[in-house]
């Protein structure tokens, strides 16, 4: 079959599910992995076909769509921060939010003497998105990485080879740690955070296939990872340190509250290119 002719077909189907314009850049997605093809080529190319064993791999990728499997579990990679990452079941997906909080970080820290050792803490690393970008774009950094899954932190090292970074893995359930036992510069995390009356707008790609563990927290208890990790922080913050979170868009309010009660000096809440408060710094001194 045509590729092109098959490309109409593939992006017909999927419409109904993930709107056109998705659909087709599923397609070059898809196009440029599997066949190391691009738009540019197919354009020049419109004779290009597919083999009988192509067209397999294709159609089980478009099944797998149909269901919503996330196309970067298909492919099993994605981009964060201009890095590639390896991704699976086992992690959650990077988002653009998150690339803004570590952007947050970097631009700060370059503000900084670039010559003074820091040590940062990604809490909750998973893929390890976060401490590996900030290992790769700040070069005065030590870099710690804490999850409470094997099976995750065995991707975050795959992909701190992938990205030639030095990471110190830690494996570890952060709301059984009392101490931390040596002192961070910073302390960053993305943890759970979505509550379980939130699910109804939750997508089905995500809800259906992204590790549950990395995703929600009782609705009783929406704070208890913040909490535990600002306690954490004040025993292993250095002075002057700071603390980073990713947040519920909902509970913004109810962080900065928490947050300025525990005695954290220059609370400040960020929104995400969305508009949803989202990313938040705090000084400990």
């Amino acid at each position: 079959m045509q590729i092109k002719e098959y490309r109409t077909q593939f992006i017909e189907i999927l419409s109904s599910i993930y709107g056109k314009d998705e659909a087709e850049s599923f397609f070059y997605l898809i196009l440029k992995e599997k066949q190391q093809l691009s738009r540019v080529d197919l354009a020049l190319r419109p004779d290009l076909v597919f083999t009988a064993e192509e067209l397999l791999v294709w159609n089980s990728i478009l099944e797998q769509l149909k269901l919503e499997v996330p196309i970067q579990y298909l492919l099993g990679k994605t981009s964060f921060y201009g890095l590639d990452f390896e991704v699976n079941e086992n992690v959650l997906i990077p988002r653009p939010e998150t690339e803004e909080l570590v952007d947050w970080i970097i631009q700060y820290q370059k503000l900084k003497d670039e010559s003074q050792k820091i040590k940062i803490l990604d809490i909750g690393t998973g893929s390890g998105c976060i401490a590996i970008s900030l290992a790769k774009n700040i070069p005065n950094a030590q870099v710690f990485a804490l999850d409470v899954s094997e099976k995750a932190l065995a991707t975050a090292q795959k992909n701190a080879e992938l990205n030639n970074v030095n990471i110190t893995f830690i494996h570890q359930s952060i709301l059984e740690t009392e101490d931390l036992g040596q002192q961070f510069d910073i302390i960053v995390s993305n943890p759970p955070y979505v509550r379980n009356l939130e699910k109804v707008e939750i997508k089905k790609n995500v809800l259906d296939y992204e590790p549950h563990l990395a995703l929600f927290v009782e609705d009783n208890d929406a704070l208890i990872f913040y909490k535990k990790i600002a306690e954490l922080a004040l025993k292993n913050l250095t002075s002057p340190g700071q603390l980073y979170f990713e947040i519920n868009q909902y509970l913004g309010k109810e962080m900065v509250d928490l947050l300025e009660r525990m005695n954290f000096k220059n609370v400040e809440l960020r929104k995400d290119i969305y508009g949803n408060d989202r990313i938040m710094k705090a000084d400990f001194r």
